[in-house]
């Protein structure tokens, strides 16, 4: 520190400056004679500080009380509801944490010592949540009740890295009150979420919860800062962080909108249930007399509804599906998805054309051609059992994640049905949401028609595939591998909605309809008046022919309707060129606050 003072100060007034700011600071000061001075008149170090400590001091009875506290807190609720849970396939909540984030978890419940035992954990918030209604320490506690216990209030939340990164996480106790929700816990899991929307941080949810504690409700059901909040801080975590839902249990009522809420929905058979209500209560609503797997768990999720997007068989295959998932997502809205080391395909692109069979209404199997094209052992499909007609999934080409957006031939012929419509929708949401590029593989006959779909509203969720292919600004890129018609050719990112490239397989044909059809609208009452059989069929032989033609992926490219028809064979190497040359393209969407489709 350097000191100024008057021109006439003398040398021992000088130094006694220095010594008294030198002590009084902490740092070396020198003092100079003026303002103009180049040399101090005087200086001094800081004394050096002896502390008052002996070598025996350490933590008293204090700090061993406060140990002693939270190894009862870790242990979790009655021991009663501990010792049921391997009868019911599931882990105690801390041995789960040690799944996640530790050296992989015990497998029992109630070891003596828990502390440190999820290494990855970074730190818990409010493990002394409700702490006063139960603990014999507590000053409110008369006579502690083994039966009463409220460890962190049944809730858990904290920071932990998984596999390399940070993330939020909160856990329910399902020994604590079957994980039921109330004030303390719903505090604590709301700030939780404040936070993930302050540092741009994933959010994990392991949920396993019988909902809100009803006779509890008036603390934190319809408050402000309630319950009710959870849903509002998904909805603005939505898109900001990646939010990931794993079930362990039946979760119920408001504790069943956390997964539904959540970007991605983990299931685990014979564990997992999710239900607007228990059993019990719809027996007592409707009369239906219904198990909670028949109406809520895993079958009904992932092939009748759409709300999960995978099914683990275990707690184990459920840590390792989302640390796949994970690799394909960024932390945060506005970061590019993790590249991965880029490996050849599974099989080589040289067998595409082959596959890919002439005739535009014989099946072959959509994977196969992810195989040739994707990088291998990278095909990561979401909701593989709903909407059947399309693939939506994650993978990578030259290692970059792309989310990829396929008919599926094997399901009737492509076609598009209203589930598979909302599942591309949402999927697509999804990646553009979180800056992973689109692949779009089209061979469709176009949007299902028919009574049926009409009532499960094939028109709005088709306008709403329509919309998110509208709506996303990540770099794009559409194969025509084989047959384009009608609208479909509109949501699987045709030429009119802006991808960066719309390039054809030779196999390729874009019209309004197929061949057999529009000869039939067109030239029914012609082909009628025919009367020789033979003749009907040789007229009708090359009206078709002539049609095709004119839909042939050669006559696009003769338009410039497509960018270019590329060689089988090249397919992946085209795609890892594009990709590459349109990674940062800069697109954008109208001013505006939101569009009113989705």
């Amino acid at each position: 520190m350097k000191v100024h003072v008057g021109p006439a100060a003398t040398e021992d007034e000088a130094a006694a400056i220095a010594e008294a700011m030198a002590e009084h600071f902490g740092v070396a000061v020198d003092v100079y004679a003026g303002e103009d001075a180049d040399e101090p008149l005087a200086g001094a170090e800081p004394p050096e500080v002896e502390y008052p400590l002996e070598d025996d001091l350490g933590p008293t009875d204090r700090e061993a009380e406060l140990r002693a506290e939270i190894e009862d807190i870790l242990e979790g609720g009655p021991e009663k509801y501990r010792d049921r849970l391997p009868e019911q396939g599931k882990l105690f909540v801390r041995d789960r944490l040690d799944l996640w984030f530790g050296e992989g978890g015990t497998g029992g419940a109630g070891d003596a010592d828990r502390e440190g035992a999820a290494d990855g954990v970074k730190f818990e918030d409010g493990k002394f949540a409700h702490f006063d209604a139960w603990h014999p320490n507590s000053p409110d506690v008369d006579e502690y009740d083994e039966g009463t216990r409220l460890p962190a209030d049944g809730l858990i939340t904290g920071a932990a890295e998984f596999e390399g990164r940070d993330l939020h996480f909160m856990a329910n106790d399902f020994t604590v009150k079957a994980g039921s929700m109330a004030g303390r816990g719903v505090e604590k899991f709301l700030r939780m979420q404040q936070r993930a929307l302050k540092n741009g941080k994933p959010v994990l949810y392991l949920m396993d919860s019988s909902g809100g504690r009803i006779d509890q409700q008036t603390g934190f059901f319809a408050n402000r800062e309630g319950i009710g909040k959870y849903y509002y801080n998904h909805s603005m975590l939505s898109g900001r962080v990646p939010q990931i839902c794993v079930l362990y249990g039946p979760c119920i009522a408001g504790a069943a909108y956390t997964p539904v809420f959540a970007d991605f929905t983990v299931m685990v058979e014979g564990m997992s249930a999710m239900a607007i209500a228990s059993p019990r209560m719809v027996k007592m609503v409707t009369g239906e007399e219904i198990e909670m797997d028949d109406l809520g768990g895993p079958d009904v999720h992932a092939k009748y509804s759409g709300s999960a997007d995978l099914v683990a068989e275990d707690e184990r295959h459920a840590r390792r599906l989302v640390a796949d998932l994970m690799s394909y997502l960024p932390d945060k809205a506005g970061e590019k998805p993790p590249r991965s080391e880029a490996k050849p395909p599974t099989y080589s692109p040289e067998g595409i054309d082959e596959l890919i069979p002439e005739a535009p209404n014989r099946p072959y199997e959509v994977h196969d051609l992810l195989e040739r094209i994707c990088d291998a052992e990278s095909v990561f499909e979401l909701k593989s059992e709903y909407g059947k007609e399309i693939v939506t999934a994650f993978a990578r080409i030259d290692g970059r994640p792309v989310g990829v957006v396929a008919n599926q031939p094997t399901e009737r012929s492509g076609a598009i049905f209203p589930d598979a419509a909302e599942k591309a929708a949402e999927f697509i949401w999804t990646c553009d949401a979180y800056e992973v590029p689109l692949l779009y593989l089209c061979d469709t006959p176009g949007f299902m028609a028919g009574s049926q779909v009409e009532k499960d509203a094939i028109l709005e969720k088709g306008k709403k595939f329509i919309y998110a292919t509208s709506s996303a600004t990540v770099p794009k890129q559409t194969v025509v591998v084989r047959k384009a018609y009608g609208a479909g050719i509109y949501a699987m990112g045709g030429p009119a909605y802006e991808p960066e490239s719309v390039i054809g397989l030779p196999s390729g044909e874009i019209g309004i309809m197929g061949p057999e059809a529009a000869i039939n609208a067109v030239y029914a009452n012609k082909l009628a008046e025919i009367d020789d059989p033979e003749e009907r069929e040789e007229t009708e032989r090359e009206l078709r022919e002539e049609y095709r033609r004119d839909i042939d992926i050669h006559r696009m490219a003769s338009e410039v309707v497509i960018d270019e028809i590329v060689a089988p064979s090249d397919l992946r190497e085209e795609l890892v060129h594009r990709f590459d040359f349109y990674e940062d393209i800069e697109k954008s969407v109208p001013d505006k606050k939101h569009g009113t489709i989705l």
